[in-house]
């Protein structure tokens, strides 16, 4: 059967590379758009607000009044924190020719970590490097985060702080396509987030897994989100997996770490769990249940974080519930082993088409 793909192996190659320019395409047209949307909403807020006698007050009304019918209408793009985003965006760049050239390499993610720079010659320093050289978003918001531009405008020796900037951030650095999968794009558009747009391959598969596992291992389990957007004041986090349980009558978390679990994994479902109990829990639920979770197969492949201080009489009173550690370590080692076999018949024959 692959033999007969040999003849035309050329024509695949050129429509691959034809869809694949078609999607960076729409992509950049998406993104030129939906930044152009939110400085317009940032300007009609600003201009709404100039005509109120009590601007303070009136102002917190108005976001209040546009998040809770935008919400409704179009999606979490439009919660009060996105809105004064917005807002703040026209305000930084009331002159849409200072951004506008720059939308081609640069993301809503971008601007938006932009909008913690309060010097203005630092913030358009930041703006003209980051589409300049290309900056991924995560690379622009390490170098905001430790000072780059105040340390490179100090340092008589710059060449050094550039080559350590480039070799600390060599790693959040994506391949354009990543853009094109990007969560806050699939918002903007009406979409809903989905799993596949933020991990890799074998998170993706090891996430859906997990899934039908929880459900058939666990009592009394239901299905909630994969990769839950969850906003706060100052970050977007997402969550990749978190079901409800009936008889517990709290929400359990997951997430999923490929290599090692380090102390700042743990860290971060702690602040998970914490975080849904704030945002998510009602009143007369338990609290949320948080499950880490690593793809290597040694003694860290579950663990459970530090729920209030009181982890180890929480979990004795919810460990029935939940899958043991080894049912998890040998579900995830079996996934993992299906994985590799199913993309190692993959390669092959695309190697027979080549």
């Amino acid at each position: 059967m692959e033999d007969s793909l040999v003849p035309f192996r050329h024509v695949l190659s050129d429509v691959r590379e034809n869809i694949s320019a078609g999607r960076t395409a729409a992509y950049a047209a998406t993104n030129r758009e939906m930044l152009t949307t939110y400085w317009n909403v940032g300007r009609r807020i600003v201009e709404e607000e100039q005509k109120g006698e009590e601007r303070a007050e009136y102002g917190k009304r108005l976001i209040a009044v546009l998040a809770k019918e935008l919400t409704a209408e179009f999606g979490s793009g439009f919660t009060d924190r996105n809105l004064r985003n917005y807002r703040q965006f026209y305000v930084y760049f009331p002159d849409p020719e200072i951004w506008h050239a720059r939308v081609p390499n640069l993301s809503w993610t971008h601007f938006r970590s932009l909008l913690r720079v309060p010097d203005e010659n630092a913030r358009l320093w930041y703006l003209n490097e980051a589409a300049t050289a290309g900056w991924s978003s995560r690379t622009l918001d390490r170098n905001i985060a430790t000072q780059y531009y105040y340390r490179l405008l100090q340092s008589p020796k710059k060449e050094q702080v550039v080559a350590e900037m480039k070799e600390k951030t060599a790693a959040f650095q994506k391949a354009p396509s990543a853009l094109i999968k990007s969560p806050i794009v699939a918002e903007f558009l009406g979409f809903r987030t989905q799993d596949s747009y933020v991990e890799s391959d074998l998170e993706s598969a090891l996430l859906a897994h997990l899934t039908d596992f929880m459900l058939e291992m666990g009592r009394g389990f239901a299905f909630v989100a994969r990769q839950q957007h969850i906003v706060t004041e100052t970050e977007d986090y997402y969550i990749d997996l978190v079901f409800y349980n009936i008889e517990l009558r709290c929400y359990v978390l997951i997430d999923l770490k490929i290599g090692k679990i380090t102390h700042q994994d743990v860290g971060q479902i702690d602040m998970y769990t914490r975080m849904y109990d704030d945002l998510k829990r009602n009143n007369g639920e338990n609290p949320t249940i948080g499950i880490l979770l690593c793809s290597e197969t040694d003694e860290d492949v579950a663990r459970y974080s530090v729920l209030h201080d009181n982890d180890r009489l929480f979990m004795a009173k919810y460990l029935t519930y939940l899958p043991t550690k080894e049912q998890l370590r040998v579900e995830i080692e079996r996934q993992k082993q299906l994985f590799y076999a199913q993309r190692s018949i993959s390669d092959e024959n695309a190697d027979k088409i080549e």
